[in-house]
């Protein structure tokens, strides 16, 4: 079973760029998608072979989630049951016979961190749906996750100390999700890979240097490790500013 989750950075634009038949040869079973940035009924968005879930925003373009799946769910849901979070789009839950599906978008802490106060709680409040979702069957979470967990994660930690995405609240509670049953799924296979990430900034010429964060990941149910395969970022694809990450389960 292979999972495929790309922070687009806009469906419609890299629509443009290729995205079909980036998807056809992936030939994944699930594409989550995040930073959709779009409404319903503003592209057609059908792709052969593949039924699809969407998670709007309330505010136009702007965050949004997808799902595009070889396999009908059992049960959808949109948000995480709390009012005040679910207004952007940011969640979608598939559930199969054996385990859940999760994809997110967590929120950016923003520039002088003014968001911070609204991630923590955030971040409290989604693991704890984890954790309510983990009680009954395993759970894969995958998504934009806004943070990079180790100073292995992105290329200029010093730099970065204080930045959103790299503060020790984001990082602590990265490690509060892992603490509660969960494995991050490409460091379970590459605990030491240096010098590979999912998002690099379109300034500075940042991708062709190769100065990245690794903030998309696939977090799943310690349970599942025995059914763990592989877990692989998908560098050599472009169309945003984020590549694909990729795990597969047996």
């Amino acid at each position: 079973m292979k999972f495929i989750s790309w922070n687009v950075n806009g469906l419609r634009a890299v629509f443009g760029k290729g995205f079909p038949d980036i998807i056809k040869d992936l030939d994944a079973d699930f594409v989550c998608l995040q930073e959709t940035k779009m409404q319903a009924g503003q592209l057609d968005a059908d792709l052969p072979s593949y039924m699809s879930y969407w998670n709007y925003a309330e505010k136009k373009g702007y965050s949004g989630t997808a799902i595009y799946t070889r396999h009908e769910p059992l049960s959808v849901s949109y948000g995480i049951g709390i009012e005040h979070h679910d207004k952007e789009g940011r969640v979608i839950t598939l559930e199969y016979q054996d385990y859940y599906l999760v994809t997110v978008y967590v929120p950016n802490s923003q520039d002088d961190l003014r968001r911070l106060g609204y991630r923590m709680t955030w971040e409290d409040d989604f693991r704890a749906y984890l954790v309510e979702l983990d009680q009954k069957k395993p759970v894969i979470i995958c998504g934009d996750l806004n943070v990079a967990h180790k100073e292995i994660d992105l290329k200029n930690p010093k730099s970065n100390r204080r930045n959103a995405g790299f503060t020790d609240e984001e990082r602590g509670k990265f490690t509060e999700l892992l603490g509660a049953g969960f494995i991050d799924t490409f460091r379970f296979f590459h605990p030491d890979q240096v010098d590979i990430y999912s998002w690099w900034s379109y300034r500075f010429k940042a991708r062709e240097r190769n100065s990245g964060w690794r903030i998309d990941y696939f977090v799943a149910s310690e349970r599942l490790a025995p059914r763990l395969r592989s877990a692989t970022i998908h560098t050599e694809i472009y169309g945003s500013d984020h590549c694909p990450v990729e795990l597969i389960l047996e």
